[in-house]
């Protein structure tokens, strides 16, 4: 691979449905901020007036219409297979990008041949000094697969501070901006479109380090997410595709000896879950969680067929934080990432 890269070899794709409000707010941002690189939208059949509104208000943005709704996995992976630059920029229409924000991406990329995905510092956008939610300054997963963040561990939101501002390799970056390399997206599978939406990017991430590459954060790069723009977190539908989505990620990346211990643990705390949710009057989320754990049993048959066609069996058992978020979390009160270490 040729790796030595500008940001003209750079497209950053942008997918839309019925989005029409964030692109009119945050692509002149992208427009302004992005060094050359190729800038295009797929939209994902909006019904509003979300492709006018580009054609009209955005001419040098690239649109790529698809024929109906994909989701955001199946909208990402059928968008791709046109554009032809080496490397993407998955970014979310709620994203503001700030200026120059490829520079130090495309400097990380350049001294690592075996790098495949990477992330910059995503803040809120709401709450400009705090992180946002949906990756922060890198995410991680504990030895149960629950995702947590530098700055965001499970609903505690820290204030950046600038304690996070050194580049680490990180298990996974957040789908709501991911560079990475078209060609490994491409071996890889792409995204699962079983997921549809939510933990997709983790499941991709995990694919690519058992393929023999790594991921990693550059926190010198900031963009700021408004977060919940598809699926706020008071919805059930989101309740419903985090439990589904957590457990098939499991049972698609776990080695068979730790599935067998670490699924029933899950599954258990799932349940937990829903009780909580029933303590605190909310029986709809309850009801998403049996939903979840319904669909992932008349899926699993399909979900374990994914994990022979999975690349390699390289295990990341070390990469993986040998700790429970969930326990540290509850029980010994730890809410921050520097806690944990």
């Amino acid at each position: 691979m040729n790796q030595t890269i500008t940001t003209k070899e750079i497209a950053i794709a942008i997918l839309n449905y019925n989005g029409e409000q964030f692109l009119r707010r945050f692509l002149p941002s992208v427009i302004q901020f992005s060094n050359h690189a190729e800038i295009i939208v797929i939209d994902n059949a909006s019904t509003d007036e979300s492709v006018i509104c580009i054609e009209q208000s955005f001419p040098s943005v690239k649109l790529i219409k698809l024929n109906e709704n994909f989701g955001f996995c199946g909208g990402y992976n059928k968008g791709i297979k046109y554009i032809d630059k080496p490397w993407i920029v998955l970014l979310n229409s709620d994203v503001e990008v700030t200026k120059d924000w490829l520079l130090p991406l495309v400097n990380q990329i350049n001294l690592d041949t075996k790098l495949a995905a990477l992330q910059p510092k995503i803040l809120s956008q709401q709450h400009k000094n705090k992180f946002d939610y949906a990756g922060a300054s890198g995410g991680f997963i504990d030895v149960l697969g629950y995702p947590f963040c530098r700055g965001r561990v499970l609903e505690t939101i820290e204030e950046d501070k600038g304690q996070y501002n050194f580049p680490i390799n990180c298990f996974w970056a957040s789908g709501a901006c991911l560079l990475i390399r078209k060609e490994l997206y491409e071996n890889a599978g792409g995204l699962d479109e079983d997921f549809f939406a939510h933990m997709e990017e983790i499941d991709l991430c995990w694919r690519l380090q058992r393929m023999g590459y790594h991921v990693a954060v550059q926190p010198q790069s900031t963009v700021y997410h408004v977060g919940g723009g598809t699926l706020s977190k008071i919805n059930p539908s989101k309740t419903y595709l985090n439990f589904r989505n957590g457990l098939e990620l499991l049972v698609k990346n776990l080695s068979r000896w730790e599935l067998f211990f670490i699924l029933p643990i899950r599954i258990i705390l799932d349940w937990l879950a829903a009780f909580k949710f029933i303590v605190s009057n909310q029986a709809n989320h309850s009801l998403a969680i049996l939903q979840a754990h319904i669909d992932f049993c008349k899926r699993l048959k399909r979900t374990i067929k994914k994990r022979k066609n999975n690349k390699s069996n390289y295990l990341l058992l070390s990469k993986r934080k040998p700790f429970s978020i969930v326990f540290a979390y509850y029980l010994l009160g730890k809410k921050t990432f520097t806690s944990f270490n």
